[in-house]
């Protein structure tokens, strides 16, 4: 009797002991589901918020790119503000910062300079719009909610770029960043050609070989031309074509003009000409007041190249060899490195050094041959550059310089130039000898002299006038100042 009951008081307390236990598993269980779901919850708003910091990022980068895109901005009045540059440089040259270093940047995050917000309907449309808007092509990611460009919080540099962004989804994630931008300092060449010294020879056969279109020519020396209308007339009547001077009948121009240090020779005469040049060559310019030649100097263009652009050392038999590192066997030609296969093939900024890489001298200028058929570059050689290009060139379409239409508007006509050998800045340290017929679209510039080896010898320039204004393609206009990313939330 007491042995049944002991076993039954035995078989209660082991059921409730069973039921305990489910119901401790059912707490764990329910405990670590609604764990698994936070943790769920929680990875989807990290994803979500590392989805939005980095189409923040990808937002200021493109606001970035608007510095160096003339036509994404050119259809947005308030856009095109960041382009411009409002200030001047010691030179009288356009420039992002005043004399005293100062950007013309000068708002605040409240107050910017350049402020799109998403809040206003029509920097709504700007911004995210299917169809037109600038960040289209991440609008099934996020919703681009503000971008502004203000003052830099760093002395010397340009501005910040604060970008705001909303991810897309049910479970929305905001995001700002910050960055802020330093801007290229390249001084903008402002004539077409360049001459530190004389340009051409008093005997047949020996005078200038440079002919210019829409810009300017600036010796420093002497000028030697065979016949007076080697420099085209000035006039506004001029058409403006991408025809050399050989091929028209007279030759005008509506930008050209020579400044010359000394005088200006004719070897060739015509005797049925009055006496007297035209009124657009203006020679005994030195001492007062003076022929401006735009330098670059030697150490900013080095490091500028080692950090935006490629550079090189020079042996004397003109082999390059990649970031100055000169090694037997390891040298490259000029051909295997300066060409471009077809316009937009863009080399950037290319830096040839001295053949010891210290600034120049007389006895340490090496030489550079350029042979390609086509190269679209800015090339600084701290030397000789012999220019004998082997090809027909390509054909690319250019801008003219600005002129005023009939209703006071300035505008830039498209113009085709075909047989171009060479799209962008020569620049040289020493003298330039020129073999052949070369056609050129850009700037010029020699601290010697330019040659040719007989009368035959020309180079025809004609100038691109973004140059003078600092604009150089291959070149970043402003660029990440390293250290000033911050995330703000």
């Amino acid at each position: 009797m007491s042995h049944g009951i002991l076993t039954g008081k035995q078989q209660g307390i082991a059921l409730l002991g069973a039921m305990v236990i489910v119901l401790l598993v059912s707490l764990l269980a329910s405990t670590l589901f609604n764990l698994s779901g936070q943790e769920v919850v929680s990875a989807r708003a990290g994803n979500q918020g590392a989805v939005a910091q980095q189409l923040a990022d990808a937002a200021a980068e493109l606001t970035v790119a608007w510095f160096h895109d003339p036509q994404s901005t050119a259809s947005h009045p308030q856009l095109s503000l960041l382009r411009e540059k409002r200030q001047h440089d010691g030179e009288g040259g356009p420039s992002f910062f005043d004399l005293n270093g100062r950007s013309q940047f000068a708002g605040t995050s409240e107050q910017p300079d350049v402020a799109l917000l998403a809040e206003n309907p029509a920097d709504e449309r700007l911004l995210n719009d299917p169809e037109v808007g600038i960040f289209r092509a991440m609008r099934h990611l996020g919703h681009v909610e503000a971008v502004k460009v203000y003052a830099p919080s760093n002395p010397g540099l340009l501005c910040t770029v604060d970008a705001t962004i909303a991810t897309g989804t049910t479970l929305s994630v905001k995001q700002s960043v910050l960055l802020q931008l330093g801007a290229l300092n390249l001084r903008p060449l402002k004539a077409a050609v360049q001459v530190t010294r004389h340009l051409g020879e008093f005997r047949q056969g020996s005078e200038s070989a440079v002919r210019v279109h829409w810009g300017n020519l600036r010796v420093g020396e002497t000028l030697v031309l065979s016949h007076e209308n080697d420099i085209p007339t000035k006039s506004v009547m001029a058409t403006v074509t991408g025809q050399s001077y050989d091929e028209t009948a007279q030759r005008e121009d509506r930008w050209m003009e020579a400044w010359v240090g000394g005088q200006v020779l004719v070897t060739q005469p015509d005797p049925e000409q009055a006496p007297g040049l035209p009124s657009n060559i203006h020679e005994r310019q030195s001492p007062i007041p003076g022929v401006r030649l735009d330098q670059w100097t030697y150490e900013e263009l080095k490091l500028m190249a080692k950090r935006f652009g490629r550079y090189f050392a020079i042996d004397r038999e003109g082999l390059l060899y990649p970031q100055g590192v000169v090694e037997a066997g390891r040298g490259l030609s000029p051909d295997e490195v300066l060409r471009s296969q077809v316009p937009g093939d863009q080399q950037g900024l290319l830096f040839i050094d001295t053949l010891d890489q210290l600034p120049p001298r007389v006895d340490n200028l090496g030489v550079l041959r350029l042979q390609a058929s086509y190269l679209e570059a800015t090339v600084v050689m701290q030397g000789h550059v012999h220019l004998n290009p082997r090809g027909s060139g390509a054909t690319l379409t250019a801008l003219s310089p600005p002129r005023t239409d009939l209703n006071d508007t300035l505008v830039r006509m498209p113009v085709q130039l075909s047989g171009i050998q060479l799209n962008g800045v020569l620049y040289a340290a020493g003298n330039i000898t020129v073999t052949g017929k070369t056609k050129m679209y850009g700037a010029v510039v020699s601290n010697g002299t330019i040659t040719g080896i007989d009368s035959r010898d020309v180079l025809e320039v004609w100038y691109d006038h973004d140059m003078g204004q600092g604009w150089f393609r291959g070149l970043p206009v402003v660029h990440r100042a390293p250290g000033t990313w911050v995330a703000k939330y």
